[in-house]
């Protein structure tokens, strides 16, 4: 008996998730917390309020009957927001507040990297370049807009390393965010010293995590503090996770042909590949990111459920408890009769168009237009958004014979319908469950020994998913309305980006 925590740090909350030992779930339970917005293209969150959410969750759900009578807590494992980047001192106390993965200010940055791309061999392993969104170029921004809190800072770190810290106090980072998110050499287990000396960021190893470590790794055992702030009895080991949507795919089966499209907040779409692919359309391939015998891509949007949300809640003031009402009103609009166009990109592309540049539009728009008009329109955008993402995929040569869609895209069916709509493919929808939690058990049995390796753990703790299936005559329809996509976005181009640079010189 026992089961294993999962922590998830994500967007707008943490979230802890117990299972047994044998990959049932026990329950989960969410706590939000605040993202500020200090000017246009910034987003922050204080390192504080992901603890004392987490905290709050925890001890919430481990009260449970359910968590009650399973036993103790024998591993724990988290993830969380990729390039969401904490500045501490050496107590890990925050210096400021953490600048999260959806900031774009670290643009010019990340264009910077992508000079170096000839010299420095390692950055093909990231298309050519950093984006905007990783740890590097919000370092680089650091040291030359706030360098006085740049050279106080003993630590910069992505989020899941200070969760790690706060659990074990040790700064050992995951391979996982450390080859995808500041370029560490996953075939070397290195830094790259020399691509740092370049970019002037020579000091910054010395405050990324002492040690990197494997997913599934176990760093350590919980501390007595941590585990009395957690509400777990016993110091269980903690495990190295990763990025949340990232170790996804541990939740999927075989890694074969899989392709994981957490769309939630923003949507990250990942697949594993045998062999490196070469294209500088998409994020990778990374080497020994997940499984260490396997390559990882990954492409993305920024946007796409929290364009939704703008549009319903912000914009047309509709309550999250009455937006299935919109839902339906939008579910009856004839896809071929509104006549709107809308573009995805409010806080910039991750793929295949990597500028953090780009903005959000609207195209089409009359005084009849409805909302339920345009909260469709605003759906079709992201779901256009998805498939140039899986479009490029296929491009470079990985396989995507198996979509599986999981997130915040759960709980709305027109999200659903019109992505594999605009796809023109089945997909399948976990149903009623948290892939990136579920990925944590996974790694929480392999790093206790429950699995021989994530692989057998993968297997094991398979979720249960159902299919979703085109309508022949909607994609037809939604062909012109990608091409209208794709159109739009490249003549509006150069417009957003003097917009986003006049912006920036104020």
């Amino acid at each position: 008996m026992g089961m294993l925590l999962g922590l998830d740090l994500g967007t707008e909350g943490a979230r802890v998730g117990a299972f047994t030992t044998d990959g049932v779930a026990l329950g989960s339970v969410h706590r939000p917390y605040r993202t500020t917005f200090p000017r246009a293209g910034w987003a922050e969150q204080d390192p504080q309020d992901w603890w004392a959410s987490l905290v709050d969750a925890s001890r919430t759900l481990l009260a449970t009957p359910a968590c009650r009578a399973a036993g103790p807590v024998v591993a724990v494992a988290s993830a969380t927001t990729a390039s969401t980047v904490a500045v501490l001192d050496a107590d890990g106390v925050p210096l400021r507040p953490a600048i999260l993965w959806m900031d774009s200010r670290a643009s010019p940055q990340a264009d910077r990297t992508a000079t170096f791309a000839a010299e420095h061999p390692i950055l093909a392993w990231s298309g050519g370049s950093d984006a905007s969104e990783w740890l590097l170029p919000k370092a680089m921004w650091l040291k030359e807009h706030q360098p006085e809190t740049y050279d106080r800072a003993a630590r910069i770190v992505e989020a899941v390393d200070y969760l790690t810290f706060r659990l074990t106090g040790r700064w050992v980072g995951s391979q996982m965010n450390a080859v995808c998110k500041y370029n560490y050499d996953g075939l070397e287990g290195a830094f790259p010293t020399a691509l740092y000396a370049a970019l002037g960021m020579a000091d910054l190893v010395p405050k990324l995590p002492d040690e990197i470590l494997p997913v599934g790794s176990v760093v350590g055992a919980l501390t007595a503090t941590a585990a009395a702030e957690l509400g777990v009895v016993g110091e269980p080991p903690v495990c190295i996770g990763g990025i949340d949507a990232h170790v996804s795919l541990l939740a999927c089966g075989s890694p074969a042909g899989v392709v994981s499209l957490v769309s939630g907040t923003s949507s990250a779409i990942v697949a594993e590949v045998e062999d490196p692919v070469t294209t500088t359309e998409v994020w990778g391939p990374y080497p020994h990111a997940l499984r260490t015998s396997r390559w990882l891509v990954e492409g993305g949007q920024v946007t796409s459920g929290s364009v939704l949300k703008w549009t319903g809640e912000n914009l047309m003031g509709v309550a999250r408890e009455n937006l299935s009402t919109l839902v339906a009103g939008a579910a009856a609009v004839d896809p071929g009769a509104h006549g709107i166009r809308a573009l995805d990109t409010f806080m910039g592309n991750r793929t295949p168009y990597r500028d953090a540049r780009l903005r959000g539009a609207v195209v089409g728009l009359t005084l009849g237009t409805t909302r339920e008009e345009l909260y469709r329109a605003a759906i079709e955008a992201v779901a256009c958004g998805t498939r140039g993402v899986i479009d490029s995929f296929v491009r470079a040569g990985v396989a995507c014979d198996r979509l599986v869609f999981s997130g915040g895209i759960e709980k709305n069916p027109l999200w659903q319908q019109i992505s594999v709509d605009v796809l023109g493919r089945e997909a399948e929808i976990v149903a009623g469950d948290n892939l990136t939690l579920r990925a944590c058990a996974v790694v929480g049995a392999a790093g206790a020994g429950l699995v021989r390796d994530l692989d057998e753990g993968a297997a094991a703790y398979a979720p249960t998913t159902r299919t979703l299936t085109p309508d022949p005559a909607h994609h037809e329809v939604y062909r012109q309305t990608y091409d209208d996509y794709v159109g739009l976005l490249a003549a509006l181009t150069p417009i957003m980006h003097e917009s986003v640079d006049r912006l920036a010189r104020r």
